[in-house]
């Protein structure tokens, strides 16, 4: 589990500090505060390396660069594991343009990491973790797993004596070969598919259908989704949304599946903890799937991953998100983490902010998440309501001034809204007619 982790002159921020909660970290904030740079932050501190120095044609998790090249630069972090504490501080070299020491990464278990564009990362301790070894064998710790968003449909290798060894099959062809053999991956994936469905009484489940050709020249055998709507389609012709999360069930299926294996083959016991980084977790998603999706992740360890423990540290955008998590929310074990802007001249900060129950997403959007002024969905609307609440505060609002505002509402405002009630009210105080 990471803990902690404290950055000074490096991304969005001067200075950020932030205590991690054991199960489910929210992160909000406007574009461009830190979200996205905070979880490739996390993933560094307990990996050791940034993703697209792993892999050169990922467009994020580049490494981290101060932002002031003349002052230092450093990342505190630190992890627990049972009783373990790990702790690490790791500075900027201008000479060498990297952090140094690298820290070494001590995390007994699994990192996945679902970048916002599709991309993946998956740090296994069992596959990726320092040789056990004598250093006289001069073994060198194999580099995290870092997919492509093509990369995690179509597989990952690796060039080794000059040709490429499959570090991973991909999703299109391992799917395809779970469905026909009806194995124990089959059914892994079929519960993962399961576990992250969208909870609604009236629609489709995700399940697998039979693999399907798409043309005469395509060879490949296509895994397919089951509808009630038309029959089986081909994943690679379902929606974003679906795909996606068909995805992430493959992802965590493969890699889970992959460190049993390789535990197995080294003697090791399997992990019992379990770190996910998931950037923009309601990207593409219906607002009845964000409704259930962070529920799904928060209970993914023990229907997925045989009960092992799981730190979910997830940023969104969305208010069905933070809603979402009302009936469960715990202090012990949840934190929500706000970036915003603070001070003159405004500079980003992180806090960790009060969950208090709002009771429908329109009320998410005013809280510090989002920052409306109303819960209107457009701006005219709440511009108008703005203009109006300043008549309502005035003693003796001028009638005519009255009803251009009240003509404004007319155009921008539906009759069912409960504002309504109050300004005809005060429409009628001052002599007009609503």
């Amino acid at each position: 589990m990471l803990e902690y982790l404290k950055l000074e002159n490096v991304g969005p921020a001067p200075r950020m500090e932030v205590e991690f909660a054991p199960r489910v970290n929210l992160i909000t904030g406007d574009n461009g505060l830190g979200k996205s740079f905070l979880l490739d932050a996390a993933w560094w501190a307990l990996t050791g390396v940034w993703p697209a120095e792993v892999n050169l044609h990922m467009t994020s998790g580049l490494p981290a660069r101060p932002r002031d090249r003349k002052r230092r630069s450093t990342i505190w972090s630190r992890q627990r594991f049972a009783e373990k504490e790990i702790s690490s501080h790791v500075s900027y070299s201008p000479v060498e343009e990297a952090w140094t020491p690298r820290p070494r990464p001590e995390t007994p278990g699994l990192v996945v990491y679902a970048h916002a564009d599709g991309s993946f990362s998956v740090w296994d301790v069992a596959r990726n973790g320092r040789p056990r070894w004598p250093s006289t064998l001069n073994l060198k710790r194999r580099p995290p797993y870092v997919f492509t968003a093509s990369e995690v449909w179509d597989g990952l290798g690796a060039v080794a004596d000059g040709r490429t060894v499959p570090l991973c099959n991909g999703l299109l062809h391992d799917w395809s070969g779970w469905i026909k053999a009806e194995d124990a991956m089959s059914r892994a994936m079929a519960s993962a598919l399961r576990a992250l469905s969208p909870d609604w009484t009236d629609g489709d489940p995700l399940e697998p259908g039979p693999p399907m050709r798409l043309s005469i020249d395509d060879a490949r055998d296509i895994p397919s989704i089951r509808t009630s709507y038309a029959g089986a389609v081909p994943i690679l012709h379902a929606s974003s949304g679906i795909r996606r999360i068909v995805a992430l069930a493959y992802m965590l299926t493969w890699a889970w599946s992959e460190h049993r294996v390789a535990a197995e083959l080294t003697g090791e016991k399997a992990a019992r903890e379990v770190t996910m980084l998931f950037d923009e977790a309601e990207s593409h998603l219906h607002p009845r799937w964000q409704r259930s999706i962070l529920k799904a992740l928060r209970d993914v360890g023990s229907t997925l991953l045989d009960g092992a423990e799981l730190q979910l540290i997830a940023s969104t955008h969305a208010p069905l998100v933070l809603a979402s998590a009302e009936p469960w929310f715990d202090p012990k074990q949840d934190a929500w983490l706000d970036l915003d802007l603070h001070g003159d001249p405004p500079e980003a900060k992180l806090y960790r902010r009060a969950y208090t129950p709002r009771g429908t997403p329109g009320a998410w959007l005013m809280s510090e998440a989002f920052d409306l002024a109303t819960e209107r969905g457009s701006i005219e609307a709440e511009r108008a309501v703005l203009r109006a609440r300043k008549l309502l505060r005035e003693t003796h609002a001028p009638l005519d001034e009255v009803m251009e505002v009240h003509k404004e509402l007319r155009g921008v405002l539906p009759d069912i809204d409960r504002f309504w009630v109050r300004w005809n009210a005060f429409v009628e105080d001052r002599g007009g007619t609503p």
